[in-house]
């Protein structure tokens, strides 16, 4: 009978790299043309020369036997095959990245780039004070917060976290959503519009007052209360309207009338006695506050200490 030695060809287990089909330098230059648009700029990018991404895709085409690049003279894309090879290389080249950083932070402080993304509303007014805190007592993380209101793909995009708001569950999105706060939408004014035109002691008392609203009311759509399962319709006639919560805090105190604030913004200006909310038992709106991150995956330790401080911040 033939034994085989354990150290024989079909006993050895593969590398990582050699079963996704090439050295993980051939992988990272894959991953950074298909999230960069071009191979140009994955050069640029990963501080090599055009020539040698192309022989690194080249080399790792080879390797599987497949395109993962669709090239023409003017642009590169993945092919369908090189779409789903980059969620499954992304994904190992993370994983290694998380088992390093997790390596390091034994023996060290938490470290490293934390990018976030937020709308432009929390981002303004919500973002700035946490954000130093946490730098302060986590100076080794650097941070970069990058405010839109168009979400967007955290892969693509090199986002570690993004923040969004919704109901009390989102829809799947492939990633992975935590809530952290409770984000609640009722009425706001400040102390001098009271003054001078009085306290609305009922939802109907609101036609008669002067509304700010966003431009996510559009037309004449009502305003729409709630208490205790009760609904209340109010005629829109807003004659401030802007297009986002921060601008429309600065509307109401200055005195502009009585408008929707989620209380993540209105808190500080509340607690300032710049506003007062209005008719407290009511609600626009009411939802959750999720941190965003990778489904999946565990966490770097920088992006859990993140969501964990704002949890912290946002729910005290």
């Amino acid at each position: 009978m033939t034994t085989h030695s354990s150290s024989g060809r079909q006993d050895a287990t593969p590398s990582p790299s050699s079963m996704l089909g090439g050295s993980l330098e051939d992988l990272q230059a894959f991953c950074s043309v298909v999230e960069l648009g071009s191979i140009s700029a994955a050069a640029r990018d990963l501080s090599e020369t055009k020539g040698s991404i192309s022989r690194r895709i080249s080399r790792l085409e080879g390797r599987l036997g497949v395109a993962l690049l669709a090239r023409t003279p003017r642009a590169v894309s993945p092919t369908e095959e090189g779409m789903r090879f980059h969620g499954r290389a992304r994904e190992a080249l993370t994983l290694l990245a998380d088992a390093t950083e997790g390596a390091r932070s034994a023996r060290a402080a938490p470290q490293g780039l934390l990018r976030v993304t937020a709308p432009v509303d929390i981002g303004v007014d919500l973002l700035p004070p946490l954000v130093v805190e946490f730098h302060r007592q986590h100076p080794q993380i650097r941070v970069e917060l990058v405010m839109t209101d168009t979400p967007l793909d955290l892969t693509a995009h090199r986002i570690d976290m993004a923040l969004r708001a919704g109901g009390h569950d989102l829809p799947d999105m492939n990633y992975r959503a935590s809530p952290i706060a409770d984000l609640t939408i009722s009425l706001h004014a400040s102390p001098r519009y009271i003054e001078e035109h009085g306290l609305p002691e009922h939802p109907e008392d609101l036609q008669q007052h002067a509304l700010v609203t966003s431009l996510s009311h559009q037309g004449t759509a009502p305003l729409i209360l709630q208490r205790r399962g009760r609904r209340y319709e109010i005629e829109n006639r807003a004659q401030l309207r802007t297009s986002d919560y921060a601008s429309l805090a600065r509307l109401l105190i200055a005195g502009g009338g009585i408008g929707p604030l989620p209380n993540l913004i209105a808190r500080g200006a509340v607690e300032r006695g710049e506003l007062v909310e209005i008719l407290p038992d009511m609600l626009v709106h009411d939802g959750k506050l999720h941190a965003i991150t990778l489904r999946g995956l565990d966490a770097p330790v920088r992006v859990r200490l993140f969501r964990e401080f704002l949890r912290e911040s946002l729910m005290g």
